[in-house]
């Protein structure tokens, strides 16, 4: 083949000047400065001298396979026409420069090409190389090539003469290998994604959610749908891209036998549907069921299934038409497969919880009685975790003479064998208390009531029970914390209770009882450990941080349109929601005395003594106390606090029955002061007798001081037993408190 004529004139089209490699022309050039300039010829050598065979040039003309000639010491390139068309290079604008040829080069490429260039150059010896270049259109293209350094006669590096040819499709296929490998990268971290997203959804809500909000990669879809199967029914979980009357006119919907949907979850295999039509052949009665108006154009029914049962199904739609390749289908398979395993644990946990809800609701009461005179307010946090039931429990029980019991335990444990103790445990306590027996008694009679059970679990308890009529609260505690105070200044305490061994421990336990007061107005807290004590947290700050709680101001109960009791719960039930440190469950009781009707006390005090408890005598003089202090009768406190406890000590002890204790302040007819009378009765016959005991008699002398210091005294005789009373005379006048006493 001939050689081509050298270009002549300056060159028309210079390369970009961002592209040109000026550098690593240079390089080429330094490496052979110094050497002799040889004589030049145009064209490349061939055999036998200047053309080239006539043999070679069909076979390279075949293959696309373009020459060139690189004058290293004069720095001029020539080339057929054919490497000029896979180069992209019009010869009349090339300036023939290695500089020039290197500006052709994508940036990344050029300083490899150089680099072996110049290796070649320096060994005399041959390279090749595969590059990127860019032709005047803007369409990338690769060549490579293969070239060889010519000597001089001195042996020194004279040309460079070799072959190039188009690799395009070559960068084609690498191209698409990178944005599949990309794309194969992209999809691996998107399965890691959504096993981590999915792993942490808790509920089937939170699966839904995170299965719609889904982005897949290289197919992002426009509608998903998840769905269960109920009895034969589509029960939809979620869905996105989909109007939402159409979702809400398919849930709970009947599904056709041979719907994909159906069809996926009978067979356990994925339905791929690339069309409309194939829709439409495939599942006639469906299309004109569901399919047509969905406004999709294919689908993709991805069955989820658990341990071989399959639970729901999975839908994945798109707007235009799409065969999917086998990778499609595989990413989308291990999808489904993701959705059905958290799915089924979302539903166990659904389950789960309903029924420990349903569980705790039954164990606990429904609705708190309303007693007159106090305002109550309850609360209950389950933990956050676990099965949300436990041994917290609240109750208030309404007792005889109109007071409330309010009772706060905890038993010990956190899933369903406690709460089944506490629900035992509640039932007794409640029972023990409406039956009339004070504190203490009832404590010890609970206690030995879970003993008995025989559980190896024990339980802490505080039980108040609350005078309605004065504000005075008889507290027992076993085990259980302290109550919090807040008083009519709005300032709030912890209020120490004397402590026994927790219920269960020890049967033979004597629980002692602390008394305190309440004025109108001021509210009594009772809680569980879960309140004040976390990870992290300890008693005293948890206590701290209640009280300053309790504290805070609250609205006035007429100029509030809500219970400010309510709002002072809620406000103590939030602070413990929003702490992170918690994990245990929270019940929560608070009493307000609301205090009488016009702000005074009522003018009786009715009370049953047990026989066997002497201990109930003590607790009564000082209610007896309490009620004369606030009847605004101070002067009669000594002599009717000794004269009741002779009466009430006489019945108890000699008659082997309970007795009723009655004090009742009245004004007598046309007199101005008021008269204190108080009653006792018994269901004994046996009436009392007045004795004359010696000075050194220890007793007998109880009737001779109610003689000698009552008013008036007598034994008026009743159905069954009898009454004893007295009366004593207030020394001012009597108290109004408008309603006749």
């Amino acid at each position: 083949m001939a050689t081509e004529p050298e270009p002549q004139g300056p060159a028309r089209r210079s390369p970009p000047a961002q592209a040109v490699r000026t550098a690593a022309g240079h390089a080429l050039r330094t490496a052979t400065a110094g050497l002799p300039v040889p004589p030049t010829g145009r064209g490349l050598s061939g055999r036998g001298g200047d053309s080239t065979p006539d043999w070679l040039e069909p076979a390279m003309a075949a293959n696309g396979i373009g020459s060139f000639d690189w004058d290293i010491r004069r720095d001029i390139l020539e080339g057929d026409q054919r490497a000029c068309d896979i180069l992209g290079l019009d010869p009349d604008r090339f300036d023939r420069s290695s500089a020039a040829f290197l500006a052709l080069l994508h940036p990344e490429d050029a300083p490899v090409v150089s680099r072996r260039v110049e290796r070649a150059v320096a060994e005399l010896g041959q390279c090749g190389a595969y590059y990127r270049t860019v032709h005047p259109g803007g369409e990338m293209h690769a060549v490579r090539f293969r070239g060889r350094v010519l000597a001089d006669a001195f042996g020194r590096p004279s040309r460079m003469v070799g072959f190039v040819w188009d690799a395009t499709v070559e960068l084609h296929k690498r191209e698409k290998a990178g944005e599949l490998a990309a794309l194969r990268e992209e999809r691996s971290r998107f399965i890691k994604e959504a096993a981590r997203a999915l792993s942490e959804a808790v509920t089937v809500r939170d699966v839904a959610r995170v299965f719609t909000e889904l982005p897949l990669p290289g197919l992002p879809p426009d509608g998903l749908v998840l769905a269960s199967m109920e009895a034969g029914r589509l029960a939809i979980l979620g869905a996105s891209g989909y109007r939402s009357e159409l979702i809400a006119r398919h849930d709970r919907s009947p599904l056709a036998a041979d719907h994909p949907m159906a069809f996926a979850v009978r067979t356990r295999t994925p339905v791929f549907i690339a069309d409309r039509d194939e829709y439409r052949e495939r599942y006639p009665e469906a299309w004109e069921q569901l399919g047509a108006g969905t406004g999709r154009s294919s689908w993709a029914f991805l069955p989820l299934v658990v341990s071989g049962r399959a639970i729901g199904v999975c839908v994945v739609s798109f707007d235009d038409d799409r065969e999917l390749d086998a990778d499609e289908r595989t990413l989308l398979s291990t999808l489904g497969g993701l959705v059905a395993q958290s799915l089924a644990r979302a539903q166990l946990h659904d389950a789960e919880h309903e029924l420990a809800a349903s569980l705790q609701r039954v164990m606990l009461p429904r609705a708190v009685p309303s007693v007159p005179g106090v305002t109550t307010a309850v609360r209950y946090l389950a933990a956050g975790s676990g099965l949300q039931i436990g041994g917290d429990w609240y109750d208030v029980v309404p007792l005889p003479g109109g007071h409330v019991g309010l009772v706060i335990g905890d038993v010990q444990g956190h899933d369903v064998h406690a709460a089944g103790i506490m629900g035992q445990l509640r039932i007794a306590l409640r029972a023990y208390a409406a039956e009339g027996h004070p504190p203490a008694a009832v404590m010890a009679r609970a206690s030995r009531f879970l003993a008995d059970l025989d559980t190896d679990h024990f339980a802490t308890c505080t039980y108040a029970e609350v005078n309605v009529d004065y504000g005075v609260v008889y507290a027992v505690r076993a085990g259980h914390l302290d109550p919090v105070v807040r008083r009519a200044d709005g300032s709030a305490s912890v209020l120490p209770v004397a402590g026994g061994l927790p219920l269960g421990v020890d049967p033979d336990e004597e629980y002692r009882v602390t008394r305190f007061s309440l004025d109108p107005g001021e509210t009594v807290l009772l809680c569980t450990d879960g309140l004040v004590e976390a990870r992290g947290m300890d008693l005293d700050t948890g206590f701290d941080r209640l009280c300053e709680a309790v504290a805070a101001p609250l609205p006035a109960r007429d100029e509030s349109a809500r219970e400010p009791l309510e709002e002072l719960a809620d406000r103590v039930a939030a602070r413990a929601a929003d702490s992170s440190e918690r994990e245990d469950d929270i019940a929560l009781l608070l009493l307000r005395w609301d205090g009488p009707s016009g702000g005074r006390a009522a003018q009786q005090l009715r009370r049953r003594i047990g026989q066997a408890d002497l201990a109930r005598i003590s607790e009564l003089r000082g209610e007896l106390r309490d009620a004369l202090r606030r009847w605004q009768v101070p002067d009669l406190i000594d002599t009717a606090e000794l004269l009741s406890s002779e009466l009430v000590t006489n019945a108890i002890r000699h008659t082997d029955r309970d007795a009723m204790f009655t004090a009742r302040l009245y004004q007598a007819p046309g007199q101005g002061r008021a008269r204190l009378r108080v009653e006792v009765e018994d269901e004994s016959d046996l009436w009392p007798t007045r004795r004359t005991p010696g000075e050194q008699a220890s007793s007998g002398r109880g009737l001779m001081l109610v003689e000698a210091l009552a008013d008036g005294w007598g034994v008026e005789p009743r159905g069954s037993g009898k009454r004893m009373w007295f009366e004593l005379s207030a020394e001012g006048p009597a108290p109004t408190d408008g309603r006749g006493y």
